[in-house]
């Protein structure tokens, strides 16, 4: 009878422990491969824990009890069913821990034992890569590996448990019975917002890194809390490292913000001005009259016709737009919002990464949060995104599950609601279709309705952390109860502790009876 690892936790301290034949990995990869800005290959943790395993069991030799019992095992940190069904290689590992390990006292059935002589395993991979020239030795290349759509992960997330209750609460982000993959967070400050955003960043990372479809992400970084060289262990969580972070105050984003219209007929220039035009009026809360907003219009347009479709700049949409005021030395408040964005200087002039095949943090401490700037690079860098998957076929699907490309998390999201930005809709409407999902958090229910989109309607989860203040109508509207219901699930709301939600019981709706939510326990991750 085969082994079962549905059960299996990570060795104490990997990340520190394993360091140094990861660096070694990296360092013999990245040799004369890349220069310049270019990112750097680094690789990922499941991968060097699993090359590790397979190279300890391989290893002959007798096992030691002791040095079995010596491992220590990490509290809360449990690997994914995936990493050891990865490449159907769990009857591999079982055979060959059974073969190691005949003939000892050890309990392999016993889940806390079998954790620790796979972190003994690893222990022992990672000493004989590190011996002599044995890592060159094991250096080889797997060859290119079609993906099937059989290969879609399974995006079933384990956040925590129901209540006091020992069954696992997961959210199921890709089957084909959900009609979005799309969550939105509402949580006031103390109420675990950051811990739950990095738990679906790390089950989404240890599900998918490895697999044929993985799924990356883009993070802004409003607190500077994952970007924070003190929490680098949090990276290695989402299977990246320090490499992935963008600082847009020590040097531009490596993106364009604005469309390439080459070869692309007048009209819808002329659309796209119109769009931005609009955007960057909202930045700033500035008061533009019809003649500004029809100015900066011709501006962009101008600057595109002297690129000749190709990307244009802040500075020359500024200088159009000056070309066309009556005293270009007077600031009105257009050129004064063009003049910020110029000096900022927060975009590069080229693509020179990947916002969708990438996975990004961006630094967003060094800016006010409801500042012009902030506000430019979430807008913009979201247009980014709706123009990549404008161009995207459909994602790949099987009878199961849809391919899920991306995710964009974005914190204080309110900051970004209270304008009509089209870019964050569009996305949000093609995000099934393109195999996208969002995740926006903010600290008030309210904050996800407003004149000109309802984001709650638009959400496969919304889930409600504690509340300074609790909106009845938003209560009413989401959960679609009154009377008794609405008292019972505000008196809920209000009692809910750090690192608590409630979540609508699809159940519930579906039968028409029973208690319309369910209270969540988040797992304990940071």
């Amino acid at each position: 009878m085969p082994l079962l690892f549905g059960d299996i936790y990570f060795p104490e301290n990997f990340n520190t422990e394993f360091a140094p034949l990861k660096d070694k990995i990296e360092s013999l990869i990245n040799l004369s491969r890349f220069a310049g800005n270019e990112r750097r290959y680094s690789i990922l943790n499941n991968k060097l824990m699993r090359i590790c395993l397979l190279v300890g069991l391989s290893t002959p030799g007798k096992r030691d009890v002791k040095t079995v019992e010596a491992i220590k095992l990490q509290k809360g940190s449990r690997f994914q069913a995936s990493f050891f069904t990865h490449q159907e290689l769990a009857p591999l590992y079982s055979a060959l821990i059974k073969l190691r390990y005949n003939g000892t006292s050890l309990d392999l059935l016993n889940n806390n034992v079998l954790s620790r002589i796979i972190g003994a395993e690893m222990y022992r991979g990672r000493d004989t890569l590190m011996a002599d020239n044995n890592l060159e030795n094991y250096f080889f290349s797997t060859g290119g590996r079609t993906a099937l759509a059989k290969d879609i992960p399974v995006l079933n997330l384990l956040v925590g448990n129901y209540g006091d209750a020992e069954m696992e609460a997961t959210l199921d982000i890709n089957s084909r019975a959900i009609t979005n993959a799309q969550i939105i967070i509402a949580g006031a400050t103390g109420s675990g917002k950051t811990n739950l955003l990095a738990v679906f960043m790390q089950q989404i990372r240890s599900i998918s890194a490895e697999s044929s479809y993985p799924v990356n992400f883009l993070l802004f970084d409003y607190k500077g809390e994952f970007s924070d060289i003190q929490n680098n262990h949090w990276l290695s969580l989402f299977d990246v490292d320090r490499s992935c972070i963008l600082d847009p105050i020590e040097r531009p984003l490596p993106f364009t913000p604005f469309k390439n219209f080459t070869g692309r007929p007048q009209n819808e220039i002329n659309l796209y001005s119109t769009e931005m035009a609009s955007a960057l009026s909202s930045l700033d809360r500035v008061t533009a009259s019809s003649n500004m907003s029809n100015r900066l219009s011709e501006a962009i347009v101008d600057a595109y016709n002297s690129t000749n479709g190709q990307p244009i700049t802040f500075d020359l949409m500024l200088k159009n737009y000056q070309a066309r005021m009556k005293d270009p030395d007077k600031d009105d408040s257009i050129s004064s919002i063009l003049k910020q964005l110029v000096r900022a200087n927060i975009f590069g002039t080229e693509d020179r990464a990947d916002l969708v095949g990438e996975s990004f943090i961006v630094k967003m401490d060094g800016y006010p949060k409801d500042g012009p700037i902030a506000k430019a690079i979430v807008y913009f860098l979201m247009s980014k995104l709706n123009n990549i998957y404008e161009q995207l076929d459909k994602q790949a699907v099987n009878d199961d599950v849809v391919q899920i490309r991306h995710f964009s998390i974005i914190d204080e999201a309110h900051y970004m609601l209270s304008f009509d930005n089209r870019p964050l809709r569009n996305l949000i409407a093609v995000g099934r279709n393109k195999g996208l999902s969002i995740i926006l958090a903010t600290q008030n229910m309210a904050d996800f309705k407003n004149k000109g989109f309802d984001f709650y309607a638009n959400a496969q989860y919304p889930l409600i952390m504690k509340q300074q203040t609790i909106d009845d109508k938003v209560i009413k509207d989401l959960f679609g109860v009154s009377g008794q219901e609405l008292h019972d699930i505000r008196t809920a709301i209000a009692g809910l502790q750090k690192g608590e939600l409630i979540i609508k019981d699809q159940m519930a709706f579906a039968l028409g009876m029973g208690s319309k939510y369910k209270k969540i326990n988040v797992t304990h991750l940071i």
